[in-house]
């Protein structure tokens, strides 16, 4: 009991003397496989309120990053991994794609980080935290190896590719 009360006395005083945190998008990886389904890695810098949350499962990082895709893409997502400072997804009809006469034309869906940070505001430490949902790197990857670029962008815009 006596330890109990410690702890919650440490954390306590930890919010009141301690800076509030970040969370930091650092890169975005989508890769695009023929048939138009993509593994999607997204990996990120939790603060130290946030590895709190997530270690007292308050929060789950990798559920939200679901939700978002999903609202974005309009596909179902499967979450494949999930760590404190990555999540990797498979989204199957990530890509619509189409042939033609040279190959296949690969047409991606835009996505918009912009949402991310009202789904942060439900949570208690939302105050505290500073948050970042722009990637500061962002790659879309198609089948053929060509691959598409952006720093630090909260909005990735629709893509279409032709791949021989």
């Amino acid at each position: 009991m006596k330890r109990g009360i410690l702890v919650a006395s440490l954390l306590v005083l930890t919010l009141i003397v301690a800076p509030a945190g970040a969370f930091s998008a650092d890169k975005l990886l989508i890769t695009v496989d023929e048939d138009g389904s993509a593994d999607i890695t997204f990996n990120y810098t939790l603060s130290w309120i946030e590895r709190i949350a997530v270690f007292f499962k308050i929060a789950e990082p990798e559920q939200e990053l679901k939700s978002a895709l999903e609202e974005a893409t309009g596909a179902p997502v499967t979450v494949a991994s999930a760590e404190s400072d990555a999540a990797t997804f498979s989204v199957p009809g990530f890509a619509k794609v189409k042939s033609a006469d040279a190959g296949n034309v690969y047409s991606t869906p835009g996505l918009d980080f912009t949402g991310a940070q009202e789904m942060l505001d439900r949570y208690w430490f939302a105050s505290l935290v500073k948050a970042d949902f722009s990637p500061d790197l962002t790659v879309v990857r198609f089948p053929d190896g060509h691959e598409e670029t952006f720093a630090n962008q909260s909005t990735i815009p629709a893509l279409s590719h032709a791949a021989p």
